[in-house]
């Protein structure tokens, strides 16, 4: 054998020794993969293959006192369809694909025909089985695809997967959108839906999904899966009509004035419960205002004039000054320690009483009576502050409050100055919010009693109330019942013959006080002078139902005193509420207080005559008879509605009835009808019972109807 041969033979046999070694190598890994890592990179390639989702729990909803939605969940779906399942053969896909690319493209106009049908034929090419067809679909449009060619079948036989999430709707739109609040995909928290977010949001639930083709996650329905728990209800204390009201209200006044913010809060007096709270800013970017920030809340300001309520008060409970007190000035200034103080409304140097510079606002009158009282003893006047709970925030379920800034020539020696005294008197080098400061003058409205702002009652799961959050006193009395009522008076004379008479109307009466506070520019009032025009108070006067802060910050135009600018908000308010609720006027609480039953002696529209005697108090017995037209009569503590009949055929007896109802019921019979008089119906110039004979005119004369 030659030597090239068994330099051949040799090689070769040396190949085959390698691969020999390499295949058993290989063996060998591969055993020890089995049976050493095999579950790791099993359970490695499983976890890579199925993964935990999250199942979204529906988050409660937020009602108002009536339980209007305010803000709820809805569902939504994203839509996707199996395209690739053998469940539907390809001679049924293409003869129905182009109908079933109609139906979506009719649905949702964004995407054309050819685009779906397209994206649907590919996905039967590649046998796709999880295609997006259409995120955030409401359950009205899903009910519609469900009708759909191919995916009417369902799931199995058509193909069609939905996925639910739920999205946050407010069916009042932004109504009461900053108290409402949110929380965002930040986890940042506002308002109510921030403040009670542990309630809202319930628990969510858990889902297996495998990953299939294209990277499409579909659920696997095991014993794994857990449902989600949704969350609970809040019924809040907010009243719809009187937002809307407080809300055009403030509105309107901001958009004259051109204002750069503002807040008006509506308390029902002897609860604390707030019926309406809306803050407005201005949006530079929009050029519009919106409801961003949450400025009864959250933002403190200098009271300016209605922190001297305050002031007197003090005054008062220690026994410093008498209403009656006369003050005497012989320049229209004051100083204190080199610093010059005037009167805001250039109220005339002379003489007059403590209750008139009270009246009127004066500056110049209560920093007197209230440094000369208190001069030697600052920390006294500062405690009296204290001890009517003005230095502690009012503890509002409800993030971003802080806490009131009322400094102590004790406590805070560092930043007391020689004119702290009398700027503090008149509600400067102090800090409230809004709703602070509404808390304490609706405590003066409740004969001394503060009670806690609320915003929410009632706690619900599946419409059972699971917590009640009922009314809390925060302070029993924050002054002597004579200083509340000398308090209650200089208020009403406020509105009666001071700053706020343009408020006084001749239904019911307003007490309140007037605020016009200049804006800092850091350590001081210098520059461009910028003002917040505050009304705050309470009506009726006489038996306090709700009251209400208005603030204004930064008027620009037509005027920037509080009277001018937030009082007409409050007027609007209070206008609006009174006249919708007939428990506020005197004459009808008198009639519910002494039980005097009400008796309609002439035939009255049954629904007006049933909801008088409902809004006074009384119960009813059942009337099952179908006429509109009733009597009513006394039996026992009810009151019975008797039923009047008319004849078509005769002249209907209309005396005793209001001229509204008599012309109604006439014409509505085909007489024509002349009103003369005021008054109800004493006489009518067709007899009564009368045959109709054709088409007449009756004239019918008004005056004081005696049966």
């Amino acid at each position: 054998m030659s030597d090239a041969k068994k330099d051949i033979l040799l090689r070769e046999a040396i190949l085959y020794v390698v691969i020999f070694i390499t295949g058993v190598a290989i063996m060998v890994k591969a055993v020890r993969v089995y049976t050493e890592e095999g579950d790791k990179l099993r359970a490695k390639a499983m976890k890579q293959e199925i993964r935990t989702f999250k199942l979204e729990s529906a988050r409660g909803n937020i009602l108002s006192d009536d339980a209007s939605l305010l803000a709820t969940s809805i569902p939504i779906f994203d839509i996707r369809m199996d395209v690739g399942t053998p469940n539907i053969t390809d001679e049924d896909f293409y003869a129905k694909v182009d109908s079933l690319a109609m139906s979506l493209h009719k649905l949702f106009s964004s995407k054309s025909k050819n685009y779906y049908k397209r994206l649907l034929v590919d996905a039967r090419k590649h046998k796709r089985r999880f295609v997006l067809i259409k995120r955030k679909v409401t359950y009205d449009d899903l009910q519609k695809i469900r009708t759909f060619p191919l995916l009417r079948r369902g799931k199995i036989k058509g193909g069609l997967i939905t996925l639910q999430r739920t999205r946050r709707e407010r069916p009042f739109g932004e109504l009461a959108g900053r108290t409402i609040g949110f929380v965002n995909e930040n986890n940042k928290r506002v308002g109510l839906e921030g403040s009670f977010d542990t309630v809202l949001r319930g628990k969510d639930g858990r889902q297996l999904r495998r990953r299939i083709n294209h990277g499409d996650w579909v659920p696997i329905h095991d014993e794994n899966e857990i449902e989600p728990v949704n969350g609970k209800d809040i019924e809040t204390t907010l009243d719809v009509n009187i937002q809307d009201v407080a809300e055009q209200a403030l509105l309107r006044q901001m958009l004259y004035h051109k204002a750069k913010m503002g807040t008006v809060v509506v308390m029902e007096v002897q609860t604390g419960y707030i019926k309406a709270m809306a803050n407005l800013n201005y949006d530079e970017k929009d050029g519009f205002y919106k409801e961003n920030y949450n400025f009864a809340v959250g933002k403190r300001i200098e009271p300016g004039s209605t922190f001297k309520l305050a002031s007197i008060m003090a005054l008062m409970e220690n026994h410093k000054v008498k209403l009656s007190d006369s003050l005497f000035f012989d320049h229209p200034y004051v100083i204190y320690s080199r610093r010059r103080l005037t009167d805001a409304h250039m109220y005339n140097h002379g003489r007059f009483t403590v209750r008139e510079a009270f009246e009127h606002s004066s500056n110049m009158g209560i920093s007197k009576i209230t440094y000369d009282a208190f001069k030697n003893n600052p920390a006294q006047y500062v405690d009296q502050l204290y001890a009517m709970g003005l230095n502690k925030p009012t503890g509002i379920k409800i993030i971003g409050e802080p806490n009131p800034l009322i400094k102590h020539p004790v406590k805070n020696k560092k930043v007391w100055w020689k004119t702290s005294l009398p700027w503090m008197s008149i509600g400067y080098e102090v800090m409230l919010t809004p709703l602070q400061l509404l808390t304490f003058y609706n405590a003066v409205a409740n004969n001394g009693v503060m009670m806690k702002p609320m915003l929410v009652t009632k706690i619900l799961k599946d419409g059972e109330i699971t917590k009640q959050f009922k009314p809390q006193v925060l302070n029993k009395q924050i002054a002597s019942p004579a200083t509340i009522k000398k308090a209650q008076s200089l208020l009403e004379g406020v509105v009666l013959r001071g700053t706020g008479h343009k408020l006084k109307n001749r239904w019911f009466k307003i007490a309140g006080k007037t605020g016009t506070a200049q804006i800092s520019e850091g350590e001081g009032y210098h520059g461009k002078r910028r003002y917040n025009a505050t009304f705050v108070g309470y009506f009726p006067a006489d038996h306090p139902k709700y009251s209400i802060i208005s603030v204004i910050n930064e008027p620009t135009e037509n005027g920037y005193y509080g009277a001018l600018v937030s009082g007409p908000v409050f007027k609007e308010i209070a206008d609006k509420i009174y006249a919708t609720s007939i428990s506020l006027d005197n004459k009808f609480l008198s009639d519910t207080i002494t039980k005097k039953i009400p008796s309609v002696d002439a035939p009255a529209w049954f629904e007006s005559t049933n909801t008088l005697v409902e809004e006074l108090g009384f119960k009813t017995l059942p009337y099952p008879d179908k006429s509109n037209w009733v009597e009513t009569e006394k039996q026992g503590t009810k009151v019975a509605f008797r039923p009047v009949k008319t004849n078509k055929k005769e002249v209907p007896d209309v005396r005793g009835m209001n001229a509204n109802d008599a012309v109604y019921i006439l014409e509505n019979m085909g007489f024509a009808t002349v009103v003369k008089g005021r008054g109800k119906v004493v006489s009518q110039l067709v007899q009564p019972h009368k045959k109709i004979n054709g088409n007449s005119v009756i004239e019918l004369k008004l005056g004081e109807y005696l049966k």
